[in-house]
């Protein structure tokens, strides 16, 4: 019953953004964080639940801390990142519950380098959504063709930007009406773009090399 509700929870967040934003509410920031932290707890908990063993942990505890390293790494260059792309990789080789896990320690592991704050649980959530999607997409087979890493690539640093924009939106832009949302969404589109083509970057260009590796790793110790 509850791996079923692991959608449910994960869409309950976008949920919760739009009813707040057609509601008007006050709170609607608050409200949306709220939700986040409950679906990153939700997911931690399943996993923990499953009574994983450290042999099965330890390839989802490296992807994540090497996608912290190379967000730490890259923090020169504005929406350059490999966290989505790990994660995605993440998701695909270990499951979709793997990949949210290593999404959103990732990016609670590296916001100790740029700064804790009430941004981080929206990153956790949106960057562990990117890898449990990875998962999702993996298993129908949908990652198996270059343009299909491509395209997944592009669609998750949109999705990632919609979702932290989203609650920008909802926590600081005043007054809340169509026209003042839509050029919010406009002036953060150029960076989220950037953070869509360097994931299919990544993804191209660590996919076949990792995907080998992390294979032999899963088949060695079974």
């Amino acid at each position: 019953m509850l791996r079923v509700l692991e959608p449910a929870v994960l869409v309950a967040v976008p949920a919760v953004m739009l009813w707040s934003a057609w509601m008007g509410s006050s709170i609607s920031g608050g409200l949306t964080l709220l939700a986040c932290v409950l679906a990153v707890v939700f997911l931690f908990a399943q996993v923990e639940s499953s009574r994983p063993t450290m042999r099965q942990m330890m390839p989802t505890v490296c992807l994540a801390a090497l996608a912290a390293a190379g967000r730490v790494l890259f923090a020169a260059v504005p929406d350059v990142k490999p966290v989505s792309a790990i994660a995605i990789l993440a998701g695909a080789l270990l499951g979709r519950r793997s990949g949210f896990v290593v999404g959103a320690f990732a990016a609670l592991l590296s916001n100790f380098f740029f700064g804790q704050g009430a941004w981080t649980p929206i990153q956790m959530y949106a960057w562990g959504l990117v890898g449990y999607l990875g998962g999702a997409l993996a298993e129908r087979g949908l990652l198996r063709k270059r343009w299909q890493l491509a395209a997944s690539g592009i669609l998750s640093g949109l999705l990632y930007g919609a979702i932290l924009n989203g609650w920008y939106v909802l926590g600081y832009v005043r007054p809340l009406a169509p026209e003042t949302v839509i050029a919010a969404y406009l002036a953060g589109f150029p960076l989220d773009l950037v953070h869509g083509l360097a994931t299919a970057g990544f993804l191209l260009l660590i996919w076949i090399p990792w995907g080998r590796s992390l294979t032999r790793v899963l088949a060695r110790y079974d």
